[in-house]
């Protein structure tokens, strides 16, 4: 439906034309249940005034049965996504009844049977614009209105939304459950959760204020929920924002509630919180899982202000709400939780992503143009979050943290249940910083790229004095450390902060066996290494003691690898050297990911073999080297799982650590069961009786992925198109499942069995696009994109669909500048 997808002017149109007062939403949930039904009834009554005689209402459902406006039915014009509103007064009441979908994409209202136990769940996603997937709304951010939910569900089930309830009456295994009407919110903040959900209540108290806390489950799940954990961190993260912005919490409760076959991480809904169920693990975890769902928690929560109360006019600014919640994730996870190393795990997993994202030919800005919701479907990118986030954290090193949070607290006085533009924001910062922020806006918000720095040498007779690079020349301030080896250690003895600005800057840098730029992350950059700096990581990388510093070299060195400055052969061997002595698990996790990706994606053919090889025994020693119940024992066993999948030379040791010969303290849970089961099916070593058996032992949700992933990878051919089949045309398949498919299609990078596929790829991608949601159509295009040895295929489509949708082209140009990277750093090795 081209009508789908509206338009930045349109809105902006709309939204002049239209004030949102009250907005009551009705669901009848009580049939969930049943198997057989696809559909539940909404109707919405909505109260606005209009300076217009003719708008419309968004809602993609079944069916729209009634539209009423200001007490006269009328005929019902509805095209599938847009309801024509004609003969509008100043004031009015339009209620409309109609039947949305109950979803397996994750998109509206998304209804999950739990194998374990035949229970049903629901709960809502919207984000950007999938609200009018369950009620009829006005589907943008600078609508808001005050939201009363009304939801009739099975007798004993929880129902959750925005608000607490106010009212429930019983009916006869039936529930109607009204809820308090919520403060002025934009409709993609509203949720709805339902189902037999294991709830744990716990309170905040700070100042005056007491909050109902609330975390939720599904039942399957309750012995993994680590709620305390979870509930500590929530009181952490209230006191700290309360504090930093002094602005009360201003949404009455707030409750917190994973969910399965999550799309995203998670979802800001003011008082309902929504998680994905990835967050707890069914079995061991790491410090560093335990991290970064902390760090998700604390983002999610800066969104009560910034998002929330605050929100961004058009999603132009999506930037105003994502780059401020992951910065205030890290900074308040280092700040009042125990996970005191947030910057450590933003340095080298976080500003990754940027980097990557904003060296793509479709790289934006961090304030974008964003011109149509297709276009805002995509940008919750790199720039958007890390990127943002990288930028604010210089910007704090520029103005000083007073002054950044004093910047925060007017801004939120100022515009509290409004709509803001960036202008908004850097008026609030300029008058407290005493700076012009609009240079700053100019230089790091409003363009793309970033800057490459290194050190050259000078014919200077001063030794010291060399000359600063950078690419792309902005304004930063960092900071160069100086370290030197004492004994077996690498230290820092000496740091230099300098401000550049130029393309060329001449400064003094003492001699030292490692010069590291940017040290202690202050700007947005890729650093290079100079050759003795180099030699010296090579030696002693997991001797420095800071895990910041080494958060930096390791982000050095991946940066230079993926450009082809850094051989991956000798990459790989400083992370075979270092990484098994590497103390941080979220360091560890994500080198050891790199290095996985290097050897599939960087390495040339002719090395391949032989470092995947050395890449399989060194993942095997570590994990039986590792200290007994560590992290890295746990890091190192899913290493050497994901590796099995691609070198079956240990398949012995994969089948011996299935059976219950493992190191001490190593915990084999469910999930390392099926990666370790998957690895031995996708090199031939397991069939799909040993599968069902393996399913038979763990009948759950995750264990059906599981199995359906591990059948579709058996290296057979018709295995592999059925699998190719299935993500194509089985229309019934759940997010979650056809990521299954496509995991199965690509597994154990087995291109002898899948490349007669490639055309055809090209040939479907139109089609699906028009077809699917937009959520299921993007894992299709980025999941099944040929990994062949040109970009031939990808650039003639590319010529031949000049007038295909954007956002399509995007993802297309995107991949297709992934493949390039890969065929150029490839080259380099012959």
């Amino acid at each position: 439906m081209e009508t789908a997808n509206l338009t930045r002017d349109e809105t902006a149109a709309r939204s002049a034309a239209i004030t949102a007062h009250r907005i009551r939403v009705e669901l009848d949930l009580a049939g969930a249940p049943e198997r057989a039904r696809t559909g539940f009834h909404s109707r919405t009554t909505l109260e606005f005034d209009a300076t217009a005689t003719e708008t419309w209402l968004d809602f993609i459902g079944e069916s729209v049965e009634r539209v009423v406006i200001n007490g006269d039915e009328v005929e019902v014009e509805y095209d599938g996504a847009r309801i024509a509103l004609r003969g509008l007064a100043a004031t009015n009441t339009v209620v409309v009844d109609a039947v949305g979908a109950y979803s397996r994409s994750g998109e509206g209202l998304h209804r999950f049977h739990d194998p374990a136990d035949g229970e049903t769940y629901l709960y809502t996603q919207y984000e950007p614009a999938d609200s009018r997937r369950v009620m009829a709304c006005f589907e943008q951010p600078d609508i808001k209105a005050s939201y009363t939910f009304v939801v009739d569900a099975p007798a004993g089930w929880e129902v959750l939304s925005n608000q607490a309830a106010v009212r429930t009456e019983a009916g006869v295994g039936i529930q109607r459950v009204e809820f308090a009407p919520t403060l002025p919110i934009s409709s993609y903040i509203t949720s709805v959760a339902a189902g037999p959900y294991t709830r744990v209540d716990g309170e905040w108290q700070g100042g005056d204020q007491r909050i109902a806390l609330g975390v939720f489950a599904r039942r399957s799940l309750a012995q993994y929920l680590e709620a305390e954990e979870i509930l500590e961190v929530t009181r952490q993260g209230l006191d700290f924002f309360a504090e930093a912005f002094a602005y009360p919490y201003p949404w009455g409760k707030y409750d917190q509630i994973f969910v399965p076959e999550y799309n995203l991480g998670a979802m800001e809904n003011p008082g309902l919180v929504t998680f994905t169920e990835a967050y707890l693990s069914r079995g061991a975890a790491t410090d560093a899982q335990r991290a970064a769902r902390a760090n998700t928690i604390l983002h999610e929560m800066a969104h009560m202000w910034f998002g929330d109360l605050v929100t961004m006019r058009w999603w132009d600014d999506l930037w105003l709400k994502e780059s401020f919640a992951d910065y205030m994730g890290a900074h308040a996870s280092a700040a009042v939780t125990r996970y005191t190393d947030a910057w450590v795990t933003f340095a080298a997993r976080r500003k990754a992503w940027a980097y990557q994202q904003d060296q793509l030919p479709t790289t934006h800005p961090i304030v974008a143009d964003i011109t149509d919701l297709e276009a805002a479907k995509l940008n919750f990118d790199g720039i958007t979050y890390a990127k943002g986030a990288s930028v604010l954290k210089q910007l704090v090193a520029f103005v000083g943290e007073d002054a950044f949070f004093e910047g925060a607290r007017r801004y939120f006085a100022a515009h509290a249940f409004g709509n803001t533009t960036l202008d908004d924001l850097l008026v609030q910062l300029s008058a407290v910083s005493g700076r012009d922020m609009g240079e700053w806006s100019r230089a790091w918000l409003e363009t793309t790229g970033m800057s490459t720095l290194w050190l050259e040498e000078t014919d200077d007779a001063d030794a010291a004095t060399r000359v600063l690079v950078q690419t792309d020349p902005r304004p930063h301030r960092l900071r160069i450390g100086l370290y030197a080896r004492e004994g077996e250690r690498l230290v820092r003895r000496e740091q230099i902060a300098v401000d550049v600005s130029e393309e060329r800057t001449s400064i003094v840098v003492p001699e030292a066996d490692l010069v590291l730029l940017n040290d202690d992350d202050l700007t947005y950059a890729k650093a290079r290494l100079d050759e003795r700096s180099l030699t010296a990581v090579e030696e002693s990388l997991s001797a420095i003691d800071d895990p910041l510093a080494r958060a930096l070299v390791w982000s050095s060195l991946w940066n230079a690898t993926r450009d082809g400055d850094l051989d991956p052969r000798r990459y790989l061997g400083i992370v075979r050297a270092h990484a098994p002595l590497e103390s941080n698990s979220g360091l560890l996790t994500g080198v050891l990911a790199n290095a996985a990706f290097a050897i599939r994606h960087f390495l040339a053919d002719a090395h391949r073999d032989a470092e995947q090889r050395s890449w399989l025994a060194a993942s095997l020693i570590a994990v039986w080297d590792a200290d007994d119940g560590s992290d890295a024992q746990l890091s190192w066993a899913r290493a050497f799982a994901g590796a099995s999948a691609y070198d079956d030379h240990h398949a012995e040791q994969v089948r011996e650590l299935l059976g219950g010969h493992v190191p001490d303290g190593l915990v084999v849970d469910p999930d390392l069961r099926w990666q370790l089961l998957t690895a031995l099916a996708t090199t031939g070593h397991a069939d799909a009786a040993e599968i069902a058996a393996e399913l038979e032992r763990d009948d759950t949700g995750s264990g059906r992925t599981a199995a359906r992933r591990a059948l579709a990878s058996r290296p057979e051919a018709d295995v592999r198109a059925a699998a190719w089949e299935a993500a194509w045309n089985d229309l019934s398949l759940s997010n979650d499942h056809l990521d299954a498919e496509i995991g199965g299609f690509r597994a154990g990078g087995r291109r002898d069995l899948i490349a007669g596929f490639d055309a055809e790829y090209f040939r479907r991608i139109g089609d699906a696009w028009r077809s699917r949601s937009i959520e299921l159509a993007r894992r299709l295009v980025l999941g099944l994109f040929p990994s062949s040895d040109t970009t031939d295929a990808a650039d003639a489509w590319l010529a031949e669909n000049a007038e295909a949708p954007a956002a399509l082209r995007r993802l297309v140009l995107e991949q297709r500048d992934h493949l390039a990277r890969e065929i150029r750093v490839r080259a380099a090795q012959d």
